[in-house]
């Protein structure tokens, strides 16, 4: 049994801490004392603060939305850690960002590895996530028993900050294979094929993919807004480790624009 903790309590972090929670000692810390309710009444405990959570635990994950909320709670937990413990990052960030915290968490005696997942709500409510790891192969090996309560496929790919460039290019790779279903189908009513005829056939043939299937499922584009705004984030960050005009993002552009939602600069 480990002292775990986790920070990051939304759609996809709070399945993964209650997966967290089997065999191990939980402490959760939430900005809104409302996300932390379910926890304690499963019965983890609820820091008061990112300090006191990061001195209880021995393992500690963190699912925040950006950059600069992974390194405000990363400042805040790396001195309150205790030597020999391990960070994992699970949110999507630039790479750079989880190298600079590695140096950080090094000098302190902390282990970190960057373990984006993949799956969605689903996969973290079932256990089958896949995580994409970056870091040293102590930090992967002590992580492992831990990252298994919530994932199924999980991969060291490198040092700090693999995972992040893995996870970014499968995450613009999705947004390239909506924006392909948006613009096929297009083409498809403007050569006369009904939509949902060719929705229903590309489903049964060679050019399904996953992406297609999530397009094909949306009544207009503008209904996948919320998911839009994180795909424009990670298509943001591909063009800051690779070039903005990469031939994924160039293919995500049609369908994104159409969602209504505003590319953001990094």
């Amino acid at each position: 049994m480990a002292d775990v903790g986790f920070i990051g309590l939304g759609s996809q972090g709070a399945p993964i801490a209650v997966r967290m929670m089997a065999g191990n000692r939980l402490t959760v810390w939430a900005r809104r004392p409302e996300a932390t309710a379910p926890f304690r009444e499963k019965g983890a405990d609820v820091a008061a603060s990112i300090e006191e959570l990061g001195a209880a635990c021995e393992h500690v994950g963190v699912c925040v939305v950006n950059d600069a909320d992974v390194r405000e709670v990363c400042g805040r937990i790396l001195p309150a850690m205790r030597r020999g413990s391990l960070l994992a990052i699970h949110s999507t960030v630039l790479p750079q960002t989880c190298e600079d915290l590695a140096h950080a968490a090094a000098e302190r005696g902390v282990l970190l590895l960057d373990a984006p997942v993949s799956g969605g709500s689903p996969a973290a409510e079932a256990g089958t996530l896949t995580v994409m790891c970056g870091g040293s192969t102590a930090a992967f090996d002590q992580a492992l028993p831990i990252l298994q309560t919530f994932g199924h496929k999980i991969v060291l790919l490198g040092e700090a900050g693999a995972g992040q460039r893995a996870k970014i290019v499968n995450n613009a790779l999705l947004a390239a294979n909506m924006g392909l279903a948006y613009s096929a189908l297009a083409l498809a009513e403007g050569l006369g094929v009904a939509r949902s005829a060719m929705a229903d056939l590309i489903q049964h043939s060679s050019g399904r993919s996953f992406g297609f299937e999530v397009f094909a499922r949306l009544p207009s584009p503008s209904a996948f807004a919320h998911g839009a705004g994180l795909l424009f984030k990670d298509v943001n960050l591909l063009g800051a480790i690779a070039h903005q005009d990469n031939a994924l993002a160039t293919a995500a552009m049609p369908f994104l624009k159409a969602t209504g939602v505003t590319r953001e600069k990094l």
